[in-house]
């Protein structure tokens, strides 16, 4: 158990995207847009799937919706200064990761928690990706 101790802090910056599985990413950017007035980031159409970027603030986190994405449950991907450290600080705690992966902002890794909750870490190794992705829209 943590006793709150500085050392004991989770290697956390923030909770920058919730990467959520969608059988319809399309129709989730028009209820959330239309309905729920959420702004389009982007809405990209490769590699078989679709990935949809709203935001409903304009602080974090940005929604993503992804029709590759498995499972019932959202993806809450959190920024760390140093991945590596990250991964070495929670591995030290008994986390277990999955492979390390990329995504537009830098390298990305994925866990579940023994309840299934899915978390993913990233370091933000390319700051420029959200203005390379921002205005797209193939679908």
């Amino acid at each position: 158990m943590s006793d709150g101790s500085p050392e004991q802090a989770p290697p956390l910056l923030g909770l920058d995207f919730l990467y959520m599985p969608s059988d319809d990413v399309a129709g989730d950017v028009e209820y959330f847009t239309g309905v729920l007035g959420a702004r389009l980031e982007f809405a990209i159409e490769a590699f078989g799937t679709r990935v949809a970027m709203v935001r409903l603030t304009d602080d974090p986190p940005a929604l993503l919706f992804a029709g590759h994405l498995g499972g019932e449950r959202p993806v809450l991907v959190y920024r760390v200064e140093s991945l590596e450290a990250a991964m070495s600080a929670l591995e030290a705690r008994g986390w277990e990761p999955e492979p390390v992966l990329g995504i537009p902002h830098g390298p990305m890794c994925a866990f579940r928690t023994a309840g299934g909750h899915r978390i993913a870490i990233y370091e933000l190794t390319r700051p420029g990706a959200a203005e390379h992705l921002a205005g797209r829209r193939d679908f």
